[in-house]
């Protein structure tokens, strides 16, 4: 995922947080769904957003909450899922 890409995953994180009332800073590395900082619909739109963006499937592969829970880990699918 180049700087640009991450940049934007970034900004609709925080837009998904702002919506549910959290203004709070968010680190890479910061859990965002098993914190409970957002919730399963923020995750379904956070996964529509990544098979749009990344022309990810998320039908081909088993999902598990902590493939999504940082924008670390997202970064860390979405190289994956390219390279593949």
């Amino acid at each position: 995922m180049d700087a640009n890409a991450k940049q934007k995953l970034r900004e609709f994180l925080k837009e998904s947080l702002a919506k549910l009332a959290d203004k709070g800073e968010l680190a890479d590395s910061e859990s965002i769904f098993v914190s409970g900082r957002l919730d399963s619909f923020s995750m379904m739109n956070l996964v529509m957003y990544l098979e749009e963006a990344f022309a990810l499937d998320f039908s081909d592969f088993e999902f598990d909450v902590d493939l999504v829970d940082s924008v670390n880990e997202i970064e860390v699918l979405v190289d994956a899922k390219m390279s593949a």
